[in-house]
């Protein structure tokens, strides 16, 4: 019995998960990574856990608590993930000293900026570690409005008018503002183009509050994108997969503010989403299709939440590409989660599956 249990120790897979971060959803990512950790089956993997501050510093934490109270971002042990391809290991450091710790796959729980754009994701490809989630590729373009916007429009589905907008441009503000007057109608959505969970979001109804609302945007990012207002029900779908891509069923976010931005999310307890929504069965097949298409031609892998409006033209649903977030949230409130448990995944079976497919790619 005893050499039965010992060799169950030995086998089982060291799993890093990631989470904090320097961007605007620090706190978001330690929500999530809660869950998750939560979620990891204990008897297959052995969970590691790496902190990164506000301030870019990778800590070794010790325990779930520590994240819930935060009192993570005190530990005095820093944590680094090796670049040696032939280590694949974490560097933990402590009073002068380190030691080493294996590391099979890393479950990066980061939102956002140096966490969701593919900058983690390239440390480690070069570690030859494997990771759950999207590669650097798809999480760049991914994490980019403007350039996913490009990628969507070869695929033929519909999506807002936009206007590219880059922080050089803000310096002739009046030229500007014509350029956005010439192409589209008020009210629009102004966002950074590199920034997740809304954040930086505004609605612009006239030129004084568009240059206000570009303003904003750039103190997130210099890439801008301004598009028009779609007026209709958001609408949200989860994708699973590698060589083979599967769509969940469809969400709608009903939100109690004008629009879902990050404080209508996170803070409004009147926001509320739905699973499976009132409508018809060839919408919902479109806004699957579309999710899996896109996901694709990002060469997204492992998961994603693709979002879309559904707004009415001559009476028929017309189905509109808003974005795609390839390391969805995993809080409570999360649509990515709630729509695979629908569909009969419950959580810690899909935590399972994503590890395993990460770990399985490489």
């Amino acid at each position: 019995m005893y050499k039965n249990t010992r060799c169950k120790m030995i086998m089982k897979k060291n799993v890093v998960v990631l989470f904090g971060g320097n961007s605007s959803e620090h706190d978001v990512s330690c929500v999530s990574a809660q869950t998750v950790i939560q979620n990891i089956d204990i008897d297959t993997y052995n969970v590691i856990l790496v902190g990164i501050t506000r301030e870019g510093k990778w800590l070794s934490v010790d325990s779930i608590d520590a994240i819930a109270d935060g009192s993570w971002r005190e530990s005095k042990t820093e944590a680094l993930i090796s670049p040696d391809t032939t280590k694949k290991e974490l560097l933990i450091l402590k009073d002068g000293s380190y030691e080493t710790k294996k590391i099979d796959v890393v479950f990066p729980v980061l939102h956002g900026l140096n966490g969701e754009d593919g900058t983690v994701q390239g440390i480690l490809e070069l570690a030859k570690i494997p990771y759950v989630g999207c590669g650097v590729l798809a999480s760049a373009v991914s994490m980019d409005k403007v350039y996913t916007k490009i990628i969507v429009d070869k695929l033929g589905i519909n999506q807002a008018a936009f206007v590219d907008v880059r922080l050089e441009m803000l310096d002739d503000m009046d030229k500007t503002i014509m350029e956005v007057e010439d192409q589209l109608d008020y009210p629009v959505f102004v966002k950074p183009s590199c920034a997740g969970s809304s954040q930086g979001v505004t609605k612009a109804h006239n030129r004084e509050e568009l240059v206000d609302a570009l303003k904003l945007a750039a103190k997130h990012d210099r890439k801008i994108l301004v598009e028009e207002t779609i007026v209709g029900r958001e609408i949200e779908c989860a994708v699973l997969g590698g060589k083979e891509v599967k769509a969940s069923g469809v969400g709608e976010i009903l939100a109690a503010a004008e629009f879902y931005d990050f404080d209508a999310k996170y803070n409004n307890a009147e926001s509320k989403t739905v699973v499976d929504p009132d409508l018809s069965e060839k919408t919902v097949e479109k806004i699957r299709d579309a999710a899996v298409r896109i996901f694709k031609a990002v060469d997204g892998f492992g998961l994603a939440r693709v979002d879309f409006f559904v707004a009415k033209k001559n009476g028929k649903d017309r189905v509109v590409f808003n974005e795609i977030n390839t390391l969805p949230g995993f809080t409570s409130i999360s649509m990515y989660p709630m729509l695979w448990n629908a569909r009969g995944i419950e959580l810690q079976d899909l935590v399972s599956q994503l590890i395993e497919m990460a770990y399985h790619r490489f």
